[in-house]
């Protein structure tokens, strides 16, 4: 890493009591840290040593301390506003960087005003070659708000032959890794604080894309994520909240009358989902499902300014090389497609 004093960039780590994380995947960031750019551990009020093991250990690395947890969207909207740099990357604290994995990022954004954000290709950390859940090779999104990603549809993840390797336009980047111009990420409002974490940087996007920005693909970036590092897939809490956020962002983003029919669609696939849980012996996940469409019922009423804003400010209906206009349901359950390039074009 090569600290400056007037980098343009910032790597930022969101860090909440994630001490075994930090010996892991600290020396990666370190190495991998370009000059020109400052990396940045944002401590979300840690309990345990997490502060004292990088002051001790790496001196060279930037801390920024809040006193409590702010969840991932507000803490990385605090350290944003309180950081000025040009670009900021919002880092997963278990995600290991590769040699030169920020080059194309920057060349994507420096080439092109209308590029707001970039995603590289994540890879799974234990397994190298194969995609990981959370991104892989950028995102998209179905007819009825499900979120997909190139080289991952629900659990089915495809190993990287460089079938992907181009860049395209998105719907949606990770959280994961996300490159983002700061004064744009400022401009749209940041991460959703009422999501606490989970979708909101697919919120996020779709905002980016509604006012007229563009978020790209760099096939030749590479990380490694590990996932589930805060909240297992098997969690009911994991659960909840990406049903609960996923109802939320359509809510919130979807014009009428779209919504009214999206929205009837999921009801009834969401309890059907709910039930499959119950069959599976699974109870505290089918009451996570239904809790999901409770609390989101109760803050839609909350919510209705916010979605009235935010629509009012859409400049571009979103194209349907990024809106899918099928149902991913149908595509993979009933038509047997696996893979994205075996979805319509």
């Amino acid at each position: 890493m090569h600290p400056t004093t007037h980098a343009e960039v910032a790597v930022l780590v969101l860090n909440w009591n994630g001490r075994s994380l930090l010996e892991t995947f600290l020396p990666s960031w370190v190495q991998h840290t370009p000059a020109g750019a400052d990396l940045i551990i944002v401590d979300n009020g840690s309990a345990d040593d997490s502060v004292a093991f990088v002051r001790e250990h790496y001196p060279e690395v930037r801390l920024h301390l809040f006193t409590e947890n702010h969840g991932f969207a507000a803490g990385y909207n605090k350290a944003i506003a309180e950081l000025d740099y040009k670009t900021v990357v919002l880092l997963n604290s278990d995600v290991e960087l590769s040699r030169g994995w920020l080059d194309e990022p920057l060349r994507l954004l420096d080439s092109d005003p209308t590029i707001a954000a970039v995603q590289p290709t994540i890879r799974a950390q234990c397994d190298p070659k194969s995609f990981e859940y959370a991104g892989a090779a950028g995102g998209f999104i179905d007819s009825l708000g499900y979120p997909f990603c190139r080289g991952r549809l629900f659990g089915t993840l495809e190993e990287d032959h460089g079938q992907y390797a181009n860049p395209t336009d998105l719907f949606w980047a990770s959280g994961a890794c996300l490159i983002i111009r700061r004064d744009v990420y400022l401009e749209v409002g940041g991460l959703d604080t009422i999501f606490f974490a989970h979708q909101e940087e697919i919120d996020l996007c779709w905002r980016l894309n509604a006012r007229g920005h563009r978020i790209t693909f760099a096939p030749t970036s590479v990380v490694y994520h590990v996932g589930g590092a805060s909240l297992s897939a098997e969690s009911p809490r994991k659960v909840f909240l990406n049903f609960r956020n996923n109802l939320l962002m359509i809510y919130k983003n979807l014009p009428a009358p779209r919504l009214h029919r999206v929205l009837l669609c999921r009801f009834f696939l969401d309890v059907f989902a709910a039930f499959v849980y119950l069959l599976q012996l699974k109870p505290r996940h089918c009451y996570a499902v239904l809790e999901g469409w409770r609390c989101f019922m109760i803050k839609r009423l909350r919510y209705e300014e916010v979605r009235r804003e935010n629509i009012a400010k859409t400049v571009r209906p979103l194209p349907t090389s990024l809106m899918k206009p099928y149902s991913l349901l149908v595509q993979y359950y009933l038509r047997g497609r696996r893979r994205y390039s075996d979805l319509p074009q």
